[in-house]
């Protein structure tokens, strides 16, 4: 926002900080404790749960090479649609709650933070 004495790498940066100290104290509680290196939990062991968490991966990557091209209100209706459904949901919650969470994540970025997210196809159509 205007007229701020941080810019916008501050809050990423605190983010960061932080999760960088969890990280520490993680390290710091593995060294304590003796164990194989890795381990995976059990839950890893039900094909839905890989898929979901391929499907996340996947969805990232998909925004990553598409939005530009798609835009936000496209790519992320995508990805949150199959995300959901994926988990679980049905159609009839799915479809909606992506189009609600969709407009409220890009009004919150575009509106409230001023971070400009694309447009792609949609550009024509921007406010």
């Amino acid at each position: 926002m205007p007229g701020q004495k941080f810019g916008p790498a501050w809050f990423p940066g605190l983010v960061a900080a932080g999760l960088g100290l969890c990280g520490i104290g993680l390290i710091a509680a593995g060294l304590r404790e003796r164990g194989p290196w890795v381990t995976f939990p059990g839950w890893l062991r039900s094909a839905r749960a890989r898929l979901a968490v391929a499907t996340v991966l996947g969805g990232l990557l998909f925004y990553v090479l598409a939005a530009d091209w798609l835009g936000f209100y496209l790519t992320a209706l995508l990805i949150t649609v199959v995300w959901m459904r994926v988990l679980g949901a049905s159609w009839r919650l799915a479809l909606p709650a992506a189009a609600v969470a969709t407009v409220v994540i890009h009004l919150s970025f575009y509106k409230l933070l001023r971070i400009p997210l694309p447009w792609g196809i949609f550009e024509r159509y921007a406010f």
